[in-house]
């Protein structure tokens, strides 16, 4: 098994991130926390490409149903009068297609991050998905004060500034699909790696 400061997890800042000029401060936040960022790339992704970026299963699919009818539920909304549907399956259809408007709607940033327990600390530092839930401190915490109540009701996916690998699986999945085989991954020795790694430990 590889070192923990040897793994490599994909965090990408989505339109929403980029259009606010948060590009600076989440790599700053990235990389004062100790981890490393070893590839970094700025495009307007293709739709095809974010297609095959969300899963297309229908257990997955229906779970996003699932979560927006809980939410309406939760707040005395009418899911049917606004969406036009109870169908959960239908209703992520819908969701899923939101998505893939809202990641081509403008340039995105996809970053490799590697360091120790980089998928976990990673995912610390961007803070809990629903930004409304988020702690003050993470990303999403202090960037964003969206929820997916607000999202469903104007007909949008929620708006939370940054996606991070949840595993060591998805990131090594999301990593072939969007650096693929030919961008480089460039590894360098950060100044403070060599107090936590002694030399003669770092082989």
């Amino acid at each position: 098994m590889k070192h923990p400061k040897e793994e490599l997890t994909f965090l990408m800042i989505k339109p929403d991130g980029v259009q606010r000029g948060l590009t600076s401060e989440i790599v700053s936040r990235v990389e004062r926390c100790g981890l490393k960022i070893v590839g970094l790339k700025m495009f307007k992704p293709e739709r095809e490409r974010v297609n095959g970026h969300y899963p297309k299963d229908k257990a997955w699919i229906t779970r996003l149903g699932q979560k927006t009818k809980d939410t309406y539920d939760k707040y005395g909304y009418d899911m049917k009068k606004e969406q036009g549907t109870e169908d959960l399956f239908e209703m992520g259809t819908m969701i899923r297609e939101w998505l893939l408007d809202f990641l081509t709607s403008g340039p995105v940033i996809i970053i490799a991050v590697k360091g120790v327990h980089a998928v976990d600390m990673l995912r610390k530092l961007v803070g809990n998905t629903v930004p409304s839930k988020a702690e003050m401190g993470t990303i999403r915490g202090d960037f964003s004060v969206d929820s997916p109540a607000s999202a469903n009701r104007d007909k949008r996916p929620l708006y939370n500034i940054v996606h991070a690998s949840e595993t060591q699986e998805e990131a090594e999945h999301e990593f072939k699909h969007w650096f693929g085989d030919n961008e480089p991954i460039w590894d360098y020795e950060r100044s403070d790696e060599m107090i936590m790694f002694p030399k003669s430990k770092r082989k």
